[in-house]
């Protein structure tokens, strides 16, 4: 994971999101629903991420060494009152996929979630056929906690979704004493 880093958005990093939120494969796997996105529109939104991000935390992920972003993570939903938060998403552009640094990105983010914030619970929505998601959700320690029925309406037809949720304290006996597991996720 020393490989990675997170960080806060900025202007700079339009293209990159707007090709990523732009994705049509992307978007048939997520709970998410599928928008043009233009990149004026997507200025606003970073804009939004920038300077209205109370209840939600997105960060890009980029690789140290060549500084390039590559991705990025966010939580939303976040609740300090009762100390939990949505897993947002994790999205990691094409060229960078299936070489660990998705699932690395995702660990930075729960590190940051339950040891900076002090979240006590991650949940998360999977769309019942994303196998990949689900397994990268159990691979964290999330644990199946139900299904949702019918819970987004896309492509034409409703779509059942599993929730996910992990603890802090199973994530801490999963994953705080791995070796190679680093807290160092601010350049």
């Amino acid at each position: 994971m020393e490989n990675l880093y997170l960080r806060a958005f900025e202007y700079s990093d339009l293209s990159l999101l707007n090709k990523i939120r732009n994705d049509d494969i992307l978007f048939q796997t997520t709970v998410g629903n599928k928008y043009y996105i233009s990149s004026e529109y997507d200025k606003k939104w970073i804009e939004d991420k920038i300077f209205n991000n109370n209840k939600q935390l997105y960060l890009v992920v980029c690789c140290r060494g060549i500084d390039e972003p590559i991705g990025y993570v966010c939580a939303t939903n976040i609740d300090y009152i009762n100390r939990k938060a949505e897993w947002g998403g994790l999205i990691i552009s094409k060229e960078f996929v299936s070489k660990g640094f998705g699932t690395n990105a995702g660990y930075l983010l729960l590190d940051h979630l339950f040891g900076e914030l002090g979240m006590n619970m991650v949940y998360a929505y999977v769309k019942e056929d994303n196998k990949a998601s689900y397994r990268l959700s159990e691979k964290y320690g999330f644990k199946k906690d139900g299904l949702i029925r019918d819970f987004v309406f896309k492509q034409n037809s409703f779509h059942n979704a599993f929730i996910f949720t992990i603890v802090r304290s199973e994530y801490e006996n999963l994953h705080l004493n791995r070796e190679e597991r680093s807290l160092d996720f601010i350049k």
